[in-house]
């Protein structure tokens, strides 16, 4: 899965004007519509992600979730280049905390529709203080209640 847009060879991690690092944190449907062209999200997703110059970051929960969904619904070679992105370091993968994973289990009492990839991913925005969500799910992530803002803004 190559990335959709030119590689930041040499470019250092895009900043604003305060200097503050900028990252987007993408969930597992926004890097299964970046691997799948019959995607109905693959095209909105990929021109969102060509125009942006921030820095990609996934949980490291969500790798085997989209690594399953790759290989079972686009085959071996595609999930390889999943990989191969990864491993290229064109999607950089943030451990979980011990309080990721308390915030995570709080998560799932509070709302029983999230499933653990879902509620890390919002543990992660959390710790992080990150403000939107690279995502093709509207209708869970539009529902959580974040405790650093009122919600998540979910990009595209």
């Amino acid at each position: 899965m190559a990335r959709p847009r030119a590689a930041l060879a040499g470019r250092p991690p895009s900043c604003t004007t305060t200097g503050i690092i900028v990252t987007l944190l993408l969930d597992t449907g926004a890097i299964y519509a970046l691997a799948d062209a019959d995607d109905a999200w693959h095209i909105p997703m990929r021109d969102f992600l060509k125009q942006q110059r921030q820095s990609l970051l996934v949980p490291v929960t969500v790798i085997p979730e989209a690594a399953y969904l790759i290989r079972k619904r686009l085959g071996p070679p595609v999930e390889t280049r999943f990989a191969d992105s990864l491993a290229a370091g064109e999607i950089a993968v943030e451990n979980l905390t011990l309080a990721d994973l308390e915030r995570s289990a709080q998560l799932l009492r509070t709302y029983e529709f999230l499933g653990f990839v879902d509620a890390s991913i919002v543990s992660v925005a959390e710790r992080l203080k990150l403000r939107a969500l690279v995502t093709t799910d509207r209708r869970d992530f539009g529902r959580v209640r974040p405790n650093h803002v009122a919600a998540f803004r979910l990009l595209p």
